[in-house]
C-alpha cells in the first residue's frame, strides 16, 4: 500500500504469540468475549492446564470503530447470550443511565498496566472488570471504579498502587492505540479474536450468531454454540 506521495504506508504487524499463550483481542464491553473467556478458562481448568497456558490480553477498541458504547446494544446482547452461558450471570444495566460507561479506553489501558505486572495479573484483572460491569453494573470507565475493582481482587492479585501510578502517567496509552492500529488490519477480525503460537487465529470461536432487526434495536439470535471448541484451542496453545 502507498500513500499519495508514493511512499509505502506502514502496516503494523500483529505481535508474536509466545509459546503456551493465547492472545485475546477484545473489547471489555463485548459480551461474546466475556462468554469466550469463561469457556477458555473452563477448558484450561478441565484439561489440567492452569498455570501452563496463559492469556495475554490485547485491545480491540470497538468505540474507536463505532463511537461511544450504547447501552441498548449491550443490554440486548446480554439478554441473548445469557441464555447460553448461565455462569456469565449477565444483568442488564441497573444503575442510573448517566453512570453507564460509554467509553472503556482507560480500563483497557489499566489491563495493559496489569499485564506489565504479570500476564496472570492482567488476565485476572481483565476478567474482574468484565464481571464488575456485566454482573454488578459498575461504571468501569471511571478511574476510581477501575482501582476499586483491582483492590477488591483476592490475594493482592494486582498491585493497586502501581496500577494507579501507571494510569496517572499514561504510560500504557500508547499500547492501546498500537493495538487499535493492528485491529484495523486483516490480522484481527473482530472482538474476540484468539491468536495462537502456531500463527493461527480464530474469531468468536464456538458461537454462530445473527441479528434479528437492526443492531442495538433488535437482538442477537444464537444459531449454534459449542463451548468444547475451546478445548482444542487451549491444547494447541500448550504445545
Amino acid at each position: 500500500m502507498t500513500n499519495p506521495d508514493g511512499h509505502a504506508d506502514h502496516v503494523p504487524a500483529a505481535p508474536p504469540v509466545a509459546p503456551g499463550t493465547v492472545q485475546v483481542w477484545s473489547d471489555l464491553l463485548c459480551p461474546f468475549a466475556y462468554v469466550g473467556l469463561i469457556w477458555l478458562r473452563r477448558a484450561r481448568r478441565r484439561l489440567g492446564l492452569d498455570g501452563v497456558v496463559r492469556v495475554e490480553h490485547r485491545t480491540f477498541p470497538l468505540e474507536l470503530f463505532n463511537g461511544p458504547h450504547p447501552r441498548r446494544g449491550t443490554d440486548t446482547e446480554a439478554v441473548g447470550l445469557g441464555q447460553i452461558e448461565p455462569e456469565a450471570e449477565f444483568r442488564i444495566w441497573t444503575e442510573p443511565d448517566d453512570l453507564y460507561p460509554h467509553t472503556v479506553l482507560l480500563a483497557a489501558e489499566a489491563v495493559h498496566a496489569a499485564n506489565a505486572q504479570s500476564l496472570q495479573a492482567g488476565e485476572e484483572f481483565d476478567f474482574a472488570l468484565r464481571r464488575a460491569f456485566w454482573t454488578r453494573s459498575r461504571s468501569i470507565s471511571h478511574r476510581q471504579a477501575i482501582l476499586d475493582v483491582a483492590a477488591e481482587m483476592p490475594d493482592g492479585a494486582v498491585d493497586v498502587d502501581a496500577l494507579a501510578a501507571a494510569l496517572d502517567s499514561g504510560r500504557h496509552r500508547g499500547d492501546v492505540m498500537r493495538d487499535f492500529a493492528v485491529s484495523q488490519t486483516d490480522a484481527i477480525q473482530g472482538s474476540p479474536t484468539l491468536r495462537l503460537p502456531d500463527g493461527t487465529a480464530e474469531h468468536n470461536p464456538g458461537i454462530q450468531v445473527s441479528w434479528q432487526g437492526p443492531w442495538a434495536a433488535g437482538f442477537p439470535v444464537v444459531g449454534s454454540f459449542d463451548p468444547s471448541s475451546y478445548d482444542a484451542l487451549v491444547e494447541r496453545a500448550a504445545k
